[in-house]
């Protein structure tokens, strides 16, 4: 890949500075099973400083996806992850009571979140008044995306193909949805179909601006479609204005989970950097942070053609 497509990036979005992070942040959960753990990372400096909630996959928690929360912290941003009551280190299988709710509790946590934001301010040492509470965008990856989808618009359908209710938050202006699953149907596996009622969504309702990031080789175990299950956001959704499709990716997306973990079964340091910089140029265009930033982001991959990836825009 030219070097110069990367430091286009870099020059679209600055370089980054000095972040603060404390973890682990309790946070009241009332009824939940387990306290809710969120860990936070903020820029040391800087004031208006917007809000990105970061909902990890199944079995990951606050401490993961550091390639991309890290890099955005950064950048300007306050970046939020709870460990949900998936994650690996509470041992809540298929099998387990709680199983079966744990997708609302997903979706519950991010509002959690929002709802305790003073907490959030409070204990981080000299973030207290620098935060735009009126700009928040919402990102996840995988079981995350699905997570994040619901706060930006997206529906969960019933067995009779029926609408389910409106999960969504008004504070909620923009989102990134990586790696995320796409529509019900019977290719979906007979498990799932039977475990997993969140996994028959409708985009028709997510309205609010939203890049898709994508990789082509990523093949779910959970459905017999292809890779291009994983774009179904951005083909049906309203709101998704971008699709970032990785070339030979799988679902780590080359290592945003982290390097050297059992899940990155594709490291490639150089999606990462890419995922890093378009998601941040997406996201300070998204909130008003530098409106410019996306559109010279899109001229920066049409300007440098990379083999590693493709941006789709409409």
């Amino acid at each position: 890949m030219p070097a110069s497509l990367l430091e286009r990036l870099d020059e679209i979005i600055d370089a980054g500075s000095p972040v603060v992070s404390v973890a682990p942040l309790v946070l009241s959960g009332p009824d939940r099973p387990r306290p809710l753990e969120v860990r936070v990372s903020a820029p040391a400096t800087g004031t208006n400083l917007p809000i990105v909630l970061f909902s990890h996959g199944n079995g990951w928690n606050l401490d993961g996806y550091a390639p991309l929360t890290s890099f955005w912290a950064s950048r300007g941003f306050v970046v939020i992850q709870p460990t949900h009551l998936d994650s690996r280190r509470y041992g809540f299988g298929f099998d387990h009571s709680a199983f079966p709710r744990i997708w609302t509790e997903r979706i519950a946590d991010l509002t959690r979140i929002l709802d305790q934001l003073d907490v959030v301010e409070q204990a981080v040492p000299g973030l207290a008044g620098r935060v735009d509470r009126d700009r928040v965008a919402v990102t996840g990856h995988s079981w995350g995306a699905q997570t994040a989808q619901s706060l930006l618009g997206a529906r969960i359908l019933d067995e009779h193909g029926r609408t389910g209710d409106d999960l969504s938050d008004p504070r909620v202006t923009a989102g990134v949805l990586l790696a995320a699953t796409g529509l019900g149907g019977d290719h979906l596996h007979p498990f799932v179909q039977a475990n997993f009622p969140f996994m028959r969504p409708s985009f028709a309702e997510l309205t609010r601006p939203t890049l898709v990031v994508a990789g082509d080789q990523d093949q779910s175990r959970m459905s017999s479609r292809g890779p291009d299950w994983f774009t179904d956001v951005y083909a049906h959704s309203p709101g998704a204005t971008d699709l970032l499709t990785l070339r030979g990716a799988e679902h780590s997306l080359g290592g945003i989970v982290g390097y050297e973990v059992a899940e990155t079964t594709d490291e490639d340091p150089v999606r990462v950097a890419i995922i890093q910089r378009m998601t941040t140029a997406f996201l300070r265009s998204a909130l008003g942070v530098d409106a410019p930033s996306m559109d010279a982001a899109r001229a920066a991959m049409v300007e440098n053609p990379a083999p590693h990836g493709r941006l789709d825009t409409r």
